[in-house]
């Protein structure tokens, strides 16, 4: 088992992460990957209210998360993997986890992001590290809710202008 999904999701657990995905995957542990997160009590509590009853959470930074996975400490749990940005999922990737598909879900609109569709906005940087992933083998998809068609997020990033 180990790690069933990867989903990109700037707000990390909430309505349809906490219920929607994770039922439509059956985790039994939702892992929030985020190197300024494990900075704030605050924020590490709303993460603990927002998560559904009966299922775990991990809320790690890149290092310590990548560094538990490579050490099989998930292999017996169903692990859904939530991360703000596409940066955090290379950093990974060079510490050697390795992952199959990735999900983008909501990117909020910003002064310095490109729009590309309802819910999906990207900064040069994000650019760049969804070409990393990429280049790593990964296939990046974009599915909002499990009930949406899964699209190919290569066809939608080819409409960023850099």
């Amino acid at each position: 088992m180990g790690i069933i999904a990867v989903r990109i999701d700037e707000r990390l657990i909430h309505g349809q992460v906490a219920n929607l995905w994770t039922t439509k995957l059956q985790a039994s542990r939702i892992m929030v990957v985020d190197n300024e997160i494990i900075k704030s009590d605050i924020q590490k509590t709303a993460l603990k209210l927002a998560k559904p009853a009966g299922v775990n959470l991990s809320i790690l930074g890149t290092k310590k998360s990548s560094a538990n996975i490579l050490a099989g400490k998930y292999d017996s749990q169903k692990v859904f993997l939530v991360v703000k940005k596409p940066a955090t999922l290379v950093s990974m990737v060079e510490e050697g986890v390795k992952f199959d598909t990735i999900n983008v879900g909501n990117m909020s609109q910003k002064d310095t992001t490109q729009h590309l569709t309802q819910s999906i906005n990207v900064t040069d940087d994000d650019y760049d590290a969804f070409h990393k992933l990429m280049d790593a083998g990964v296939k990046v998809t974009a599915q909002m809710v499990p009930s949406d068609p899964i699209k190919d997020f290569a066809g939608i990033l080819k409409d960023y202008k850099k």
